[in-house]
Protein backbone atom coordinates (compact mmCIF):
# COMPACT_ATOMS: atom_id res chain seq x y z
CA UNK A 1 0.00 0.00 0.00
CA UNK A 2 1.30 3.52 -1.00
CA UNK A 3 1.66 5.74 2.18
CA UNK A 4 1.37 9.23 0.71
CA UNK A 5 2.35 10.80 4.28
CA UNK A 6 5.95 8.70 4.38
CA UNK A 7 6.27 9.51 0.80
CA UNK A 8 6.41 13.27 1.57
CA UNK A 9 8.72 12.91 4.14
CA UNK A 10 11.54 11.16 2.15
CA UNK A 11 10.64 13.98 -0.73
CA UNK A 12 11.44 16.34 2.24
CA UNK A 13 14.47 14.91 2.93
CA UNK A 14 16.13 14.04 -0.73
CA UNK A 15 15.08 17.87 -1.21
CA UNK A 16 17.34 18.91 1.67
CA UNK A 17 20.54 16.67 1.03
CA UNK A 18 19.55 18.25 -3.17
CA UNK A 19 19.86 21.36 -1.47
CA UNK A 20 22.70 20.90 1.00
CA UNK A 21 24.33 19.66 -1.98
CA UNK A 22 23.75 22.73 -4.50
CA UNK A 23 24.43 25.10 -1.74
CA UNK A 24 28.44 23.99 -2.24
CA UNK A 25 28.44 25.19 -5.97
CA UNK A 26 28.76 28.93 -7.41
CA UNK A 27 27.07 30.66 -10.29
CA UNK A 28 29.72 29.19 -12.74
CA UNK A 29 28.54 25.78 -11.95
CA UNK A 30 25.21 26.53 -12.95
CA UNK A 31 26.18 27.50 -16.57
CA UNK A 32 28.05 23.80 -16.31
CA UNK A 33 25.82 20.92 -18.22
CA UNK A 34 24.48 18.35 -16.34
CA UNK A 35 24.28 15.44 -17.30
CA UNK A 36 20.98 15.53 -19.56
CA UNK A 37 21.45 16.44 -23.00
CA UNK A 38 20.93 19.72 -23.94
CA UNK A 39 20.51 21.00 -20.38
CA UNK A 40 22.91 22.56 -17.94
CA UNK A 41 22.46 22.51 -14.05
CA UNK A 42 20.69 25.80 -14.34
CA UNK A 43 17.71 23.99 -16.28
CA UNK A 44 17.60 21.13 -13.92
CA UNK A 45 17.50 23.70 -10.98
CA UNK A 46 14.76 25.39 -12.60
CA UNK A 47 12.79 22.15 -13.61
CA UNK A 48 12.54 20.88 -10.29
CA UNK A 49 11.38 24.29 -9.17
CA UNK A 50 8.93 24.17 -11.90
CA UNK A 51 7.82 20.28 -11.42
CA UNK A 52 7.15 21.23 -7.96
CA UNK A 53 4.57 23.71 -8.54
CA UNK A 54 2.94 21.81 -11.51
CA UNK A 55 2.48 19.00 -8.84
CA UNK A 56 0.50 21.35 -6.37
CA UNK A 57 -1.60 22.02 -9.67
CA UNK A 58 -2.12 18.16 -9.50
CA UNK A 59 -2.80 17.80 -6.22
CA UNK A 60 -5.30 21.00 -6.73
CA UNK A 61 -7.37 19.73 -9.75
CA UNK A 62 -5.73 22.17 -12.04
CA UNK A 63 -4.38 21.32 -15.67
CA UNK A 64 -0.10 20.06 -14.71
CA UNK A 65 0.83 22.39 -17.09
CA UNK A 66 -0.66 25.42 -18.94
CA UNK A 67 0.81 24.10 -22.11
CA UNK A 68 3.91 21.58 -22.93
CA UNK A 69 5.49 25.30 -24.35
CA UNK A 70 4.79 26.86 -21.25
CA UNK A 71 6.47 24.10 -19.31
CA UNK A 72 9.62 24.19 -21.61
CA UNK A 73 9.44 28.32 -21.79
CA UNK A 74 9.44 28.38 -18.36
CA UNK A 75 12.20 26.59 -17.76
CA UNK A 76 14.31 28.00 -20.26
CA UNK A 77 13.42 31.36 -18.41
CA UNK A 78 14.62 30.27 -15.10
CA UNK A 79 17.56 28.11 -16.00
CA UNK A 80 19.94 31.44 -16.14
CA UNK A 81 19.58 32.89 -12.89
CA UNK A 82 21.67 33.09 -10.29
CA UNK A 83 22.43 30.23 -7.64
CA UNK A 84 20.85 31.88 -4.92
CA UNK A 85 17.68 32.73 -6.97
CA UNK A 86 17.69 29.05 -7.85
CA UNK A 87 17.99 27.66 -4.27
CA UNK A 88 15.26 30.51 -2.70
CA UNK A 89 12.97 29.25 -5.46
CA UNK A 90 13.21 25.37 -4.86
CA UNK A 91 13.26 25.56 -1.54
CA UNK A 92 9.58 27.59 -1.69
CA UNK A 93 8.62 25.71 -4.78
CA UNK A 94 8.92 22.49 -2.33
CA UNK A 95 7.36 24.16 0.59
CA UNK A 96 4.17 24.78 -1.53
CA UNK A 97 4.22 20.95 -2.62
CA UNK A 98 4.37 19.59 1.04
CA UNK A 99 1.43 22.29 2.42
CA UNK A 100 -0.70 21.01 -0.84
CA UNK A 101 0.22 17.41 0.40
CA UNK A 102 -0.79 17.96 3.93
CA UNK A 103 -4.09 19.31 3.31
CA UNK A 104 -6.97 16.98 3.59
CA UNK A 105 -7.65 15.30 0.61
CA UNK A 106 -9.03 11.90 -1.22
CA UNK A 107 -5.69 10.04 -1.96
CA UNK A 108 -7.88 7.46 -3.22
CA UNK A 109 -8.49 9.82 -5.93
CA UNK A 110 -7.32 9.45 -9.67
CA UNK A 111 -5.55 12.58 -10.76
CA UNK A 112 -4.24 13.43 -14.51
CA UNK A 113 -0.57 14.36 -15.26
CA UNK A 114 0.82 15.49 -18.57
CA UNK A 115 -0.04 13.88 -21.91
CA UNK A 116 -3.59 11.78 -20.29
CA UNK A 117 -0.89 10.15 -18.20
CA UNK A 118 -3.43 9.52 -15.16
CA UNK A 119 -2.63 7.77 -11.36
CA UNK A 120 -3.75 7.49 -7.97
CA UNK A 121 -3.26 10.70 -6.16
CA UNK A 122 -1.23 8.60 -3.64
CA UNK A 123 1.40 8.44 -5.65
CA UNK A 124 1.76 12.01 -6.49
CA UNK A 125 4.41 12.61 -3.37
CA UNK A 126 6.71 9.13 -5.06
CA UNK A 127 6.61 10.87 -8.36
CA UNK A 128 7.79 13.78 -6.73
CA UNK A 129 10.38 11.73 -4.75
CA UNK A 130 11.57 10.32 -8.02
CA UNK A 131 12.07 13.58 -9.90
CA UNK A 132 13.99 15.10 -7.06
CA UNK A 133 16.57 11.79 -6.73
CA UNK A 134 16.88 11.44 -10.27
CA UNK A 135 17.79 14.91 -11.31
CA UNK A 136 19.96 15.34 -7.97
CA UNK A 137 22.04 12.63 -9.86
CA UNK A 138 21.75 14.40 -13.26
CA UNK A 139 23.22 17.79 -11.84
CA UNK A 140 26.60 15.67 -11.76
CA UNK A 141 27.69 17.22 -8.27
CA UNK A 142 28.51 13.42 -6.49
CA UNK A 143 25.47 12.28 -5.82
CA UNK A 144 25.15 8.92 -7.89
CA UNK A 145 23.23 5.70 -8.41
CA UNK A 146 24.53 4.16 -5.82
CA UNK A 147 23.83 6.99 -3.46
CA UNK A 148 20.34 6.60 -4.00
CA UNK A 149 18.33 4.91 -0.79
CA UNK A 150 17.13 1.24 -1.15
CA UNK A 151 13.79 1.69 -0.83
CA UNK A 152 13.29 4.28 -3.63
CA UNK A 153 15.61 2.38 -5.72
CA UNK A 154 13.73 -0.66 -5.29
CA UNK A 155 10.50 0.87 -5.59
CA UNK A 156 11.38 2.97 -9.18
CA UNK A 157 12.25 -0.43 -10.40
CA UNK A 158 8.75 -1.39 -9.60
CA UNK A 159 7.49 1.22 -11.24
CA UNK A 160 9.73 1.28 -14.03
CA UNK A 161 9.02 -2.52 -14.57
CA UNK A 162 6.01 -1.63 -14.60
CA UNK A 163 5.30 1.08 -16.91
CA UNK A 164 7.81 -1.13 -19.86
CA UNK A 165 5.28 -4.17 -19.03
CA UNK A 166 3.49 -5.18 -22.44
CA UNK A 167 5.32 -2.32 -24.11
CA UNK A 168 5.48 -3.49 -27.89
CA UNK A 169 9.16 -2.02 -28.43
CA UNK A 170 10.30 -3.67 -25.17
CA UNK A 171 11.39 -8.48 -25.25
CA UNK A 172 10.46 -10.12 -22.03
CA UNK A 173 13.01 -9.02 -19.84
CA UNK A 174 13.63 -11.02 -16.21
CA UNK A 175 15.85 -8.39 -13.90
CA UNK A 176 17.43 -9.76 -10.71
CA UNK A 177 19.69 -7.80 -8.30
CA UNK A 178 22.50 -9.44 -7.13
CA UNK A 179 21.60 -8.12 -3.29
CA UNK A 180 19.33 -10.11 -3.01
CA UNK A 181 18.54 -12.67 -6.20
CA UNK A 182 15.83 -14.47 -4.43
CA UNK A 183 13.31 -11.46 -3.37
CA UNK A 184 14.95 -8.75 -6.08
CA UNK A 185 13.14 -10.11 -9.28
CA UNK A 186 10.90 -8.23 -11.52
CA UNK A 187 9.54 -9.22 -14.90
CA UNK A 188 8.44 -6.59 -17.46
CA UNK A 189 8.38 -6.31 -21.61
CA UNK A 190 6.49 -8.25 -24.08
CA UNK A 191 4.76 -11.54 -22.64
CA UNK A 192 4.72 -13.02 -26.27
CA UNK A 193 8.56 -13.53 -26.54
CA UNK A 194 11.38 -15.31 -24.37
CA UNK A 195 12.41 -13.44 -21.63
CA UNK A 196 16.20 -11.68 -21.42
CA UNK A 197 17.81 -12.71 -18.33
CA UNK A 198 19.60 -9.36 -16.90
CA UNK A 199 21.60 -9.03 -13.39
CA UNK A 200 23.10 -6.27 -11.99
CA UNK A 201 23.23 -4.52 -8.75
CA UNK A 202 19.65 -2.79 -8.33
CA UNK A 203 21.23 0.78 -8.76
CA UNK A 204 22.39 -0.23 -12.08
CA UNK A 205 19.21 -1.94 -12.38
CA UNK A 206 17.83 1.39 -11.97
CA UNK A 207 20.27 3.40 -14.09
CA UNK A 208 19.25 1.30 -17.23
CA UNK A 209 15.83 1.42 -16.58
CA UNK A 210 15.46 5.28 -16.35
CA UNK A 211 17.61 6.13 -19.07
CA UNK A 212 20.62 6.98 -17.45
CA UNK A 213 23.36 4.63 -18.21
CA UNK A 214 23.89 2.62 -21.45
CA UNK A 215 23.59 -0.68 -19.01
CA UNK A 216 27.24 -0.42 -17.75
CA UNK A 217 27.54 -3.01 -15.14
CA UNK A 218 24.95 -5.35 -15.82
CA UNK A 219 25.20 -8.99 -17.07
CA UNK A 220 23.10 -10.53 -19.53
CA UNK A 221 22.62 -14.38 -18.83
CA UNK A 222 21.40 -15.30 -21.75
CA UNK A 223 24.83 -16.17 -23.90
CA UNK A 224 24.90 -14.65 -27.51
CA UNK A 225 22.17 -12.29 -26.62
CA UNK A 226 22.81 -8.11 -26.03
CA UNK A 227 21.49 -6.02 -24.00
CA UNK A 228 18.18 -4.96 -25.36
CA UNK A 229 17.99 -1.05 -26.03
CA UNK A 230 15.22 0.22 -23.76
CA UNK A 231 12.44 2.82 -25.64
CA UNK A 232 12.60 6.68 -24.20
CA UNK A 233 10.79 7.46 -21.05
Amino acid sequence: MIDHARDLASVRDATDRLLHAAATLDNAAMEAPSRLPGWKRGHVLAHLSRNADALVNVLQGRPMYASAETRDTDIERDAPRALDIQLDDLRESCARFQDAGAAPADWSRTVELRNGVTDSAARVPFRRWVEIELHHVDLGIGYELEHLPAEFVEREIDFLAERFADHPAVPGITLTALEDPGRLVWSTGRKDTGAVTVTGRSPALLGWLAGRTRGEGLTVVDEGVALPVLPAL
